[in-house]
């Protein structure tokens, strides 16, 4: 007898997901625990195995759709078993199981397979559905191959793709930061000829969490009508991968030697590039730093990274000639920026803040 499985309770208040990724076909035998689907979250991509043995049947949601908790994802049955779609529920077709016809029943209607979603988007678009060749799974039509045939009919204005995996979790997450965060951006130069380049990020971290006992209000989350002051040091870290912008957490900065930040931050990074990083290692950072290295541009103002109310981020570094004692020497100068929530922090709090970081990445003791 088949079975729908449905997208399981994510956590966190999480109400839905997409599915990134199906690790089985139709017709593929499965046991119990086998790899069965990748759900991309707003915190990260998580496997989730099968409940039960048995044959994939049909599967319900394509690769690159959202489906809500709760929401039929693959119906797993006997091999042979046939199923079909009715209109209504969840995903635009509960499937229901029946036994194979006899030989003597007239061949069914073939139907176009879409869900709701889809099929509206088609009708806004005005694309036929049953002109559209599906390149999901088992032939189903997916949104992406609708707005390609929407582009190819208005004559082609360029090439479309739908947000997916973690670029629409990334521009959710920013539009939301951009909206609700008033930011402000602080920027100075800053003397790194005494900093050692693979150590850069672990000697800002190190700084940072020197600094910020001074500035509590930077290391705080805005909730509501109130300021909440966290008392832990849980830096996210931005890593660029290729599906996007990651940011894993170096939990308790403050306790840590450099050597162990360092360790920490690269175990964090290989981990972050190689797609393995889990789901507790993305979330409940308090304060975020970021450098883009020899891409970083001479100084940037990034996007808080909401709900935290600052980031620093550290601009290129390069042989630039300043005034030392009064003569023009050569040194390697970058520049240090804090993006800061204007709600939560007064302009000279995070200029004083960003002062006291320069100053320990100097190793300047007596301008602490």
């Amino acid at each position: 007898m088949a079975v729908a499985f449905r997208l399981p309770d994510l956590g966190e208040g999480l109400s839905e997901g997409e599915v990134a990724r199906w690790l089985v076909h139709e017709g593929q035998e499965v046991s119990e625990d086998d790899p069965l689907v990748e759900i991309q979250t707003d915190k990260a991509t998580v496997e989730i195995p099968s409940p039960y043995a048995g044959t994939i049947l049909r599967i319900l949601v394509a690769e690159g759709e959202l489906a809500p908790v709760g929401a039929e994802l693959v119906l797993i049955g006997d091999p042979g078993e046939e199923v079909a779609l009715t209109e209504g529920g969840e995903n635009g077709g509960r499937a229901a199981a029946h036994e194979p016809p006899s030989s003597s029943a007239a061949a069914p209607e073939r139907r176009v397979r879409a869900t709701p979603l889809v099929r509206k988007v088609a009708q806004e678009l005005g694309v036929d559905l049953s002109s559209v060749g599906g390149t999901g799974p088992g032939g189903r039509i997916t949104e992406e191959d609708v707005r390609a045939a929407a582009a190819a009919a208005s004559h082609g204005e360029g090439r479309r793709e739908p947000l997916r995996g973690v670029r629409r979790v990334i521009a959710e997450h920013m539009a939301r930061a951009h909206r609700e965060v008033p930011a402000v951006t602080w920027v100075e130069e800053c003397d790194f000829t005494e900093v050692e380049r693979e150590r850069l990020v672990a000697v800002v971290l190190k700084a940072c969490a020197d600094a910020l006992p001074a500035f509590p209000e930077l290391n705080a989350r805005l909730e509501g009508d109130a300021i909440v002051y966290l008392d832990r040091y849980d830096f996210g870290v931005a890593v660029q991968t290729e599906q996007g912008l990651v940011v894993p957490v170096v939990r308790g900065v403050d306790a840590k030697s450099l050597e162990e930040v360092q360790d920490e931050v690269a175990r964090l990074a290989e981990a972050a590039r190689a797609g393995t990083l889990r789901p507790d290692e993305l979330r409940g950072s308090t304060f975020t730093v970021t450098s883009a290295g020899k891409l970083a541009g001479l100084f940037q103002t990034p996007i808080v990274n909401h709900p935290e109310v600052a980031i620093l981020s550290v601009g290129r570094i390069a042989p630039r000639p300043v005034v030392r004692g009064g003569e023009i020497v050569v040194r390697e100068m970058g520049t240090v920026a804090v993006t800061f929530d204007h709600r939560v922090i007064d302009g000279a709090r995070a200029a004083s803040f960003g002062l006291a970081v320069i100053a320990r990445i100097r190793g300047d003791a007596s301008a602490i």
